[in-house]
């Protein structure tokens, strides 16, 4: 073929070839756009599902789950109008969710036992300090306030150590606080016995009554190695129904 004749025939095939380029681009930017309105159809229907997932939770008042899926459907989902709609509601989710979560904790830190005694059953509700502390030297211990329901002794209100002792023996004073509260004093006593290293408050409905609503109790009493030392009861969770006798 002569070098004109290909001329001829590279400018006859050339617009061709351009418009199946031309053709083969519109193809594909129809092809992104089809994909990427199936990808946003998709993620539209999942996250439905998801809030749908998020309101049945809220309904039931099921915080922590609420929380959780709300999670998961603006991680995943953010751009869509399922997450938009949930964004407010999964804010106060996450509130209460917390508060939730707090309360639980609260809860936890309280024991409850019921015996069998002579006369009947007897009831406590017994707390460990938030802090351990080092009431004569040997290290941080564990300081435990009990909440007990006799059916001879009657109720009762004491501080218990498992190492030390109280410099509290026949009679003393110990300092109250409830939250940031004043410290008040209030009248104390360490029985001569070695069964169990306790120290009673003597007004125990007054110390019950004073809890009722606390987020926090401070009870600073005197030690045998010398001085005083204060323990901090986290009391919010008390379970108070679990004490009939005492409300």
């Amino acid at each position: 073929m002569s070098r004109s004749c290909a001329n001829l025939a590279t400018r006859l095939l050339l617009p061709a070839l351009l418009a199946c380029a031309a053709t083969a681009c519109v193809d594909e930017a129809g092809r992104a756009r089809e994909q990427a309105a199936a990808q946003s159809a998709a993620d539209e229907t999942a996250a439905g599902a998801a809030a749908a997932a998020f309101d049945d939770a809220v309904a039931k008042g099921n915080w922590p789950l609420a929380k959780a899926q709300g999670d998961v459907l603006l991680a995943r989902y953010p751009g869509t109008g399922a997450a938009d709609r949930i964004r407010a509601g999964h804010a106060e989710a996450v509130a209460k969710a917390e508060a939730a979560r707090a309360t639980a904790r609260l809860a936890s830190l309280w024991t409850y036992t019921t015996q069998a005694v002579d006369g009947g059953s007897q009831l406590s509700a017994a707390i460990d300090a938030r802090d351990r502390v080092d009431v004569d030297g040997s290290g941080p211990g564990p300081v435990q306030l009990i909440f007990r329901d006799h059916p001879s002794w009657g109720r009762s209100s004491y501080l218990v150590l498992k190492a030390g002792d109280f410099d509290c023996y026949g009679a003393c004073r110990v300092r109250v606080s409830i939250d940031d509260g004043a410290p008040v004093p209030m009248a104390a006593n360490r029985p001569d016995t070695d069964e169990a290293i306790a120290m009673f408050v003597d007004d125990e409905r007054a110390l019950w009554k004073k809890i009722d609503g606390a987020g926090t109790l401070a009870i600073e009493f005197p030690v045998k190695a010398g001085g005083t030392r204060t323990a901090v009861f986290e009391v919010g969770g008390l379970d108070r129904s679990r004490l009939p006798a005492w409300n």
